[in-house]
């Protein structure tokens, strides 16, 4: 067999695997590190253009999820809540106040699909593991944190 053919061979068989590879796994979104850092004088404004979802509890949730409103949330795990600015900013306030109380953090995060493009914002306490799956176009279903991410991460 001819070197080049040989070569030519491998590097197609090589293309497909990770093809191949790529297609199988599916496609997922990540959090990337926001650009608001949330002290108590941080403005704190509900987008009109995302709807809003907490998980956990009502008071001071595990997580809180802005997703644009173009896309849907696939779970029922997520709350949905209405917010206005006041409602917000009291919720990430009773949020801070819960994980500073276990000397914790709370962070903000942009929430990105499998493209890199920002589709929503995400608060919680840093170091916790999520899925960010993308279903089909314009749908995502997002894994909870744990149930009390007070605890946990502690």
């Amino acid at each position: 067999m001819n070197v080049k053919l040989i070569i030519i061979l491998l590097v197609g068989i090589l293309a497909v695997i990770i093809l191949v590879t790529r297609l199988a796994g599916g496609r997922y979104g990540k959090l990337y590190p926001g650009q608001n850092v949330l002290g108590s004088d941080a403005p704190f404004r509900v987008d009109p253009e995302k709807h809003y979802y907490v998980s956990g509890p009502d008071l001071y949730p595990n997580a809180l999820l802005g997703l644009n409103k173009d896309w849907v949330l696939k779970s029922d795990l997520w709350k949905k809540r209405e917010l206005d600015d006041v409602g917000m900013k009291e919720l990430v306030l009773n949020m801070q106040d819960r994980a500073m109380e276990k000397s914790l953090f709370l962070h903000e995060f942009d929430v990105l699909d499998d493209r890199g493009m920002k589709i929503g914002d995400w608060y919680y306490i840093m170091g916790l593991h999520i899925v960010i799956k993308i279903l089909e176009e314009k749908k995502v279903s997002i894994t909870t944190p744990p149930i009390d991410i007070y605890t946990v991460t502690k």
